[in-house]
């Protein structure tokens, strides 16, 4: 199979401005570029598949260059129901930074910053040698600029598409930068920035855009609880990684693992067979996490999720240590405690059990379980010295209720 045919497979185009990119993607030898902007310090999973496209493409025989926005970042892209805030130089710095040794380290692409060649054009320069070139029934076109305009846009972000238009005009002189990809919310960027380079300087250039991974309901992929999964193991554990995964739901896994792994098409359709077959064993789910989490954070990590999932999960709490138990309990209500107490007064003073008749109910039926063992006295007094390494107590209510006590 070409590689365009296999990226069509993959599910992962949604557009190209040119029939004629197909060979030249099969043939290898391509500078392309993919764009972001600097609103945070970490990419996260929604980023991952556009990387990962990125890196098919690598493979392939091309050259892969992130272009970080420095200076569109400063003016944000239009979002679909209000304008972005406005974020600080100086945080965009920070995340620029952020953001470049990320993906050097992860995916080994050249980083490049806007902000470079835009800051020095003055504004009558900016008007003249490249607002000329756009014309303005042809912007309102846009979906991105048509979506907004009876709920107002301002000329800020109306001029964004002109900066990313200018940028891969620079990316093309400079470069040798003839293609840009990116999800299909940025086709009507990317494409002005192919007919700006025709139109000033002759050139020809191409546009590749993906499907934005979703959920099964249409929402953005990549949430957990209103928080994103990011690619950053410090703020997002993999063993959290690991749990998001492994929740995936059902009908979307195959296509997850199709735009999110490099796994070949035998053994894609072989998981979907055995998904098919017994979706109860989570086989595909299972492979969905390992492959993202050991291309992102080597196998030690993902072995470290693993057996933190099933220490949690299947009653060997005292088996993890200190950080893994608070990687694991990162979530549940937390309480201190800075003296012996009665396990009634425990359960009762931190909202455990609501009163101490319902404290002794769940002692009397053996549903509290504290670090592993049954809780079988309600006189017992909860001391330190019972506390995994004097420090932490792993408190579970019923079946699923976790609460997590800290030895002050």
């Amino acid at each position: 199979m070409k590689l365009y045919d296999e990226l069509v497979w993959r599910g992962l185009i949604e557009n190209i401005t040119d029939e004629k990119l197909i060979e030249k993607i099969n043939n290898g030898g391509l500078t392309f570029y993919i764009g972001t902007d600097p609103t945070g310090d970490s990419l996260h999973i929604g980023h991952y598949s556009t990387f990962s496209m990125a890196t098919r493409l690598k493979k392939g025989g091309h050259n892969p260059i992130l272009l970080v926005g420095g200076a569109t970042g400063l003016i944000g892209d239009p979002k679909p129901t209000a304008e972005r805030p406005m974020i600080t130089k100086e945080l965009l710095e920070n995340n620029y930074k952020k953001l470049r040794k990320q993906v050097e380290e992860l995916f080994g692409f050249e980083v490049v910053n806007n902000y470079d060649w835009s800051k020095d054009i003055n504004f009558i320069d900016y008007l003249r040698d490249y607002g000329k070139f756009f014309n303005l029934n042809y912007m309102l076109n846009k979906e991105t600029v048509k979506s907004r305009l009876d709920l107002g846009i301002t000329y800020t972000e109306f001029s964004y598409m002109i900066m990313q238009a200018l940028d891969f005009l620079w990316l093309y002189e400079n470069k040798n930068c003839t293609l840009q990809i990116g999800g299909s919310d940025q086709w009507g960027n990317i494409t002005s920035g192919v007919e700006l380079i025709r139109k000033k300087i002759g050139g020809n250039a191409f546009g590749l855009t993906m499907p934005l991974i979703t959920k099964a309901d249409g929402t953005k992929f990549g949430k957990s609880e209103g928080n994103a999964i990011w690619l950053d193991k410090e703020k997002t554990s993999s063993y959290e990684m690991y749990q998001f995964l492994l929740n995936a739901e059902d009908s979307k896994v195959i296509e997850y693992l199709k735009k999110l792994t490099f796994l070949s098409k035998e053994e894609i359709e072989q998981l979907e067979k055995k998904h098919n077959e017994n979706p109860h064993l989570r086989e595909a789910h299972k492979t969905l996490a390992h492959e993202v989490i050991t291309f992102l954070h080597g196998e030690d990590e993902y072995n470290k999720a693993v057996k933190i999932s099933e220490s949690l999960f299947g009653g060997s709490i005292k088996e993890l240590n200190l950080e893994d138990i608070m990687v694991g309990f990162k979530d549940v209500p937390h309480f201190n405690l800075n003296e012996d107490i009665n396990i009634l007064d425990m359960l009762v003073n931190n909202n455990i059990c609501s009163s101490k008749r319902e404290a002794r109910e769940f002692i009397n039926a053996g549903s509290i379980i504290i670090n592993d063992e049954k809780v079988t006295d309600e006189n017992m007094t909860i001391i330190r010295n019972i506390a995994i390494e004097n420090k932490l107590l792993v408190v579970r209510r019923g079946k699923k209720k976790y609460y997590l006590g800290i030895f002050e």
